[in-house]
């Protein structure tokens, strides 16, 4: 606990702190609101690279690239999700819609399946 607080204050305090990975994503969302997607998808590069298991971080990256045709990486980003929340079914299901805006039809029923699979509780 003592750790957390500590890291807490070293990354908020003084002339040069370091955002955190969620302070960077509400920076990014408010870009997203106002319609800057390029910007957006920056500072959410930024929180993964600060922490990796950023689930939410990766979620929207995944959102955002597939709405700029950023194909390779909407579908790294929706990958790593589900890699970081496998027991989700809604994580299968926006790798699916990803998938499917990205033009690869058979992966979207793939990861459809393996979603309804987990909601239903066979996986």
């Amino acid at each position: 606990m003592l750790a957390e607080v500590i890291k807490e204050s070293v990354t908020t305090i003084g002339p040069y702190a370091m955002p955190t990975a969620n302070q960077l994503y509400d920076e990014a969302a408010a870009l997203r609101d106002k319609g800057d997607k390029v910007a957006a998808i920056a500072k959410l590069d930024e929180a993964v690279a600060l922490d990796p298991a950023f689930a939410i971080g990766h979620g929207m990256l995944a959102k955002l690239c597939a709405d700029v045709a950023e194909v390779d990486k909407a579908i790294h980003h929706a990958k790593r999700v589900v890699e970081l929340e496998p027991d989700d079914a809604f994580s299968y299901t926006a790798l699916s819609v990803i998938y499917q805006r990205c033009g690869k039809i058979p992966e979207a029923e793939q990861a459809k399946a393996i979603a309804w699979n987990k909601q239903m509780g066979f996986e």
